[in-house]
């Protein structure tokens, strides 16, 4: 079966797990026995509960989680956190201070304009690119912000941040929707982190938080039950009929990555994928050119361009020949975007090296 899947550079929903998925398949009809599909078992039964307690205790494992904090699960993806974030956090009308680095961190912003009054303490955008991540003497913080909201990696743009910003006693959240999981993480350095699982965890449908318990106790009561996160991890994400499978998928690949060596593997992987293509770049005569700074460059999306678009609209087409697809920058931004997430394979990202020098030869 592996000889027939595409190499997959799509940037979410991504490249899985082979063994992950394998084991879902042979599962699917009759999970552990049970006489029925995990689908089909109730949220709150023996069969789910064992599946949804694994879960968390796999992810508090990989990612050294102390019990300061608290893993929520809840729907609706990082978008649906960009609205939750401030409604819970915010302190009368300010909704935090926002890190401004590419599209995502953006919307967040826009987001929390509705709820209160954000403060903007760096906007990339501000010389008319998102190219890089700030540093730490360009933040301008709030003393009395409820917090301070990064996008530790963006998708789109190719940045991401290796050291994260000093927030003092306000409490640091960041969107790690499309890097968690790729390295060893100090979590006690974050009020909280949210990251969609659909590119580095599991399948689109499930949202995991990971709250500082201190920070439950200061959220907001004045919204609708269903969006506050203290009642959520009073119910240990189960208050309502949560989406069971995205959570079991999310379940095999945290096994994947365990029985791999965990984020320390991982993250000697990663590295190796995105240094092949970077190299493949700044060695190509200027063929290929990143437009990131270079000490921002994402590890999980490296991205470059070509001469033309017309020359980039023929690279995309002869790689899918090739058995390699998503290549495709985003609509915005146009150009090329390799998403290599943790379970892209170096082997993939090998071919795709071969592939780059081998196309600028021919052109």
């Amino acid at each position: 079966m592996s000889e027939q899947r595409h190499v997959n550079f799509n940037p979410g929903p991504s490249t899985l797990p082979l063994p992950a998925l394998e084991r879902a398949q042979k599962e699917f009809l009759n999970y552990e026995g049970s006489g029925m599909s995990i689908l089909e078992h109730s949220h709150r039964g023996p069969v789910y509960t064992a599946v949804h307690e694994q879960t968390i205790a796999l992810l508090t494992e990989l990612l050294s989680i102390p019990p300061t904090h608290q893993i929520l699960f809840m729907q609706g993806g990082a978008s649906s956190q960009f609205a939750l974030l401030p409604m819970n956090l915010r302190t009368d009308s300010h909704a935090g201070d926002y890190i401004v680095t590419g599209t995502w961190a953006k919307k967040a912003l826009a987001e929390a304009k509705v709820v209160g009054t954000p403060h903007v303490a760096w906007d990339g955008a501000a010389d008319g690119t998102w190219t890089r991540v700030p540093k730490q003497d360009e933040l301008d913080l709030s003393q009395n912000a409820p917090y301070v909201h990064i996008t530790s990696n963006n998708t789109i743009m190719g940045t991401q941040f290796f050291d994260f910003p000093d927030t003092a006693n306000v409490p640091l959240v960041a969107d790690m929707s499309s890097d968690i999981l790729w390295r060893p993480l100090d979590i006690s350095k974050f009020g909280i982190i949210y990251a969609g699982a659909q590119k580095n965890m599991g399948p689109s449908g499930i949202t995991v938080v990971i709250i500082r318990k201190d920070l439950l106790e200061q959220t907001r009561t004045d919204l609708p039950k269903i969006f506050r996160y203290r009642e959520i991890a009073a119910a240990n994400s189960l208050q309502n009929t949560i989406p069971t499978f995205p959570v079991y998928l999310v379940r095999n690949v945290l096994m994947w990555l365990k029985d791999e060596g965990g984020p320390a593997e991982i993250e000697r992987r990663n590295r190796k994928k995105a240094a092949l293509i970077y190299t493949a770049v700044d060695e190509s005569g200027g063929f290929y050119r990143c437009p990131v700074e270079a000490r921002s460059r994402s590890v999980m999306n490296p991205v470059f361009r070509l001469a033309t678009p017309e020359m980039e609209k023929d690279f995309i087409a002869k790689a899918a020949d090739a058995g390699m697809v998503g290549l495709k920058g985003h609509r915005s931004v146009g150009g090329i975007r390799a998403s290599i997430y943790n379970a892209m394979p170096v082997a993939g990202v090998e071919q795709l090296a071969t592939f780059m020098a081998d196309y600028q030869k021919r052109a």
